[in-house]
Formats: C-alpha cells, structure tokens, sequence
C-alpha cells in the first residue's frame, strides 16, 4: 500500500506530472548528465542507453521520492547515490569538497538531478564543470540559467553568486576553484551581499 501511497505523492505533490512533459535533461560532460527527478520508466531508458550510476541530490530523507527512486535503482541494478544540497542556501566549503570526491569517485555514465532539475542541480552541475572537467567559469554559469528553469533574481539566485564570487577571485589572482573552495569561499559572506540586493538589483544583475 505504501508503494501505491509515494507513486500517487510524486505525481502530484511532487510535481511528477510535470516532469513527464519535460525532463529537463541534458548532457553536461561527456558521460554525465543532469535532469529533474527521472521516473522509473525514464531511468530504464537511461540504463539501456548506458547509464550505470544516478546521483540524488535531495538527500536520505527517507521522503516518497526518495524511497521510489531508491528503489527503483535497485530494481534496474544501477548505482544509487543520495547527497543532500538546498536550492536556498550555499553549502558550507567541507560539503562543496565532499561533492566533488563524490563526483571522482562515481562510475560514469551517470545521471545527476534534483526535483526540478534547476537550482540544486544546476549548482552541482556548475561544480562538477570547474572541478573535474576544469571548464571556463562561462561554461559553469550557463547551468544556473532560465533554459533549465532556474531563476536568478529569486531567492535561488545566492546559488549564482558562489560562481560569480569564484569568477572574480580567478580573474584577480588565477586561482583554481578547488583551491578557492579551502582557502576563499566565504558562504556566509556571499549570501549577506546576495540578501544586501534588491529585487530590482537582482534583476540587473540577472540580466548582465
């Protein structure tokens, strides 16, 4: 009963009947790619495609979503990782670097998302682009734009300025993004301009 309880929870409190019009997919790196919060018919189709690894980053919540697409991982033999990230808040350094030995240690191809597939995922997207495939800062910024649903002049947009913050360090001293994570990255700092901003500054800034 409780199976039937989270499939009717994730398609409608969850959002699940939107997510079968638009996936909100795409491939990020060779052999990693982001998404929303596949259903177990869409992960199937990712592991005949070759996907061998999935990446949750709403965390062991133990919530329906949760619970069904654990579940569903181990039901198709793919590997099932959960990291917990917010859409609202910047990860403190210790949990930016615990990610990226995550992202060194996962099998590939992999699937990364979220609910959405548009903040959390977007952020970690931005990561995975700067510290493992060593991408310009451009390349990160763009997985934390409206194409994917993620909005910067909102409250998610604080996830932006952590890129923007790293952009900045770069071009002043040339430092790299896993360097500035230990020794720059002040979350506490950053989200205390980003919530200085007016909504009408975000928009500026949103914009360019």
């Amino acid at each position: 009963m409780s199976g039937w309880r989270d499939r009717l929870h994730n398609f409608w409190l969850d959002q699940g009947f939107v997510r079968l019009l638009w996936p909100n997919m795409a491939e990020i790196a060779p052999g990693v790619y982001r998404s929303n919060q596949p259903d177990r018919r869409r992960l199937a189709r990712m592991k005949a495609a070759g996907v061998v690894a999935v990446l949750y980053l709403r965390g062991s919540d133990g919530s329906a979503p949760y619970r069904a697409e654990a579940q569903a991982c181990r039901a198709l033999g793919l590997q099932f990782h959960s990291f917990n990230m917010s859409a609202h808040r910047l990860p403190p350094p210790e949990r930016v670097l615990a990610l990226i030995e995550l992202f060194r240690r996962i099998e590939r191809p992999f699937l990364l998302h979220c609910r959405a597939g548009a903040d959390r995922t977007g952020l970690a997207s931005a990561i995975y682009l700067l510290a493992i495939e060593g991408q310009r800062v451009e390349a990160a910024q763009a997985m934390l734009s409206a194409r994917f649903g993620h909005w910067s002049w909102s409250s998610t947009g604080v996830l932006d300025q952590m890129i923007h913050a790293y952009a900045a360090a770069q071009a002043a001293s040339g430092i790299g993004f896993e360097a500035w994570v230990r020794d720059g990255y002040d979350p506490v700092a950053i989200t205390a301009r980003f919530d200085a901003m007016g909504l009408r500054a975000r928009i500026s800034a949103a914009r360019g």
